[in-house]
């Protein structure tokens, strides 16, 4: 029987002196799909090791340091699912560029061609055996007290990502598309940029 995740929940910010390692898997939840309406709510973050932390944020001033400071460091790696999305959030409303980034969805769409199913119960179901609950997916995350269920369903989107990763980085270098994965990533502070400037949909490469 699999050992249940510790899940710890912090108010307004990471705790001082939280030593979260060089890859930190990052998820975001907000109230809706427009960063310009729908605010952060809550950033859910894992080191990897079975654990999970949440920060629900102060939506009145978004005081931070900590987190900011992490999402800032350029040593240590950000790791997401769709980045583009929470990166842009994360700017919108802790005004950070994050970066260095890793997009487990870019990855799964550039080698997984045999497939149009890039989502992450797809990814977790197929790349590391587990089958994960969406249940928790339409859940109002500007609550003063969050559930029980909505901080498993928060943790379970980055418990997950670093054997994902290491699964997506081996896919990647087998079909020589490991540079061209870099460069998508190091584009996805700029894509976000875009979204947040007005230009979500629209494809400024095109004719």
């Amino acid at each position: 029987m699999s050992k249940k995740p510790e899940i710890t929940l912090h108010r307004g910010d990471l705790p001082d002196g939280l030593d979260l390692g060089k890859i930190v898997a990052i998820d975001t939840e907000t109230m809706g799909l427009n960063p310009h309406r729908d605010p952060l709510c809550l950033a859910q973050l894992s080191s990897g090791d079975g654990s999970a932390h949440l920060v629900q944020f102060d939506r009145a001033s978004y005081d931070a340091p900590n987190m900011k400071a992490l999402l800032a460091d350029a040593s240590v790696l950000k790791l997401f699912h769709f980045a583009r999305f929470d990166v842009a959030v994360m700017e919108k409303y802790l005004g950070v560029t994050c970066q260095p980034i890793y997009c487990t969805k870019i990855a799964s769409k550039l080698v997984r061609t045999y497939t149009d199913r890039h989502g992450l119960k797809d990814l977790c179901r197929e790349l590391v055996g587990v089958d994960i609950s969406k249940q928790q997916q339409s859940s109002d995350w500007g609550a003063a007290e969050l559930t029980k269920a909505q901080m498993d369903y928060a943790a379970s989107d980055v418990l997950y990502l670093h054997r994902m990763r290491e699964a997506l980085d081996g896919m990647l270098a087998r079909e020589g598309r490991t540079e061209l994965a870099q460069a998508a990533f190091d584009f996805l502070p700029t894509r976000a940029r875009l979204d947040l400037a007005g230009w979500p949909e629209i494809d400024i490469f095109s004719h």
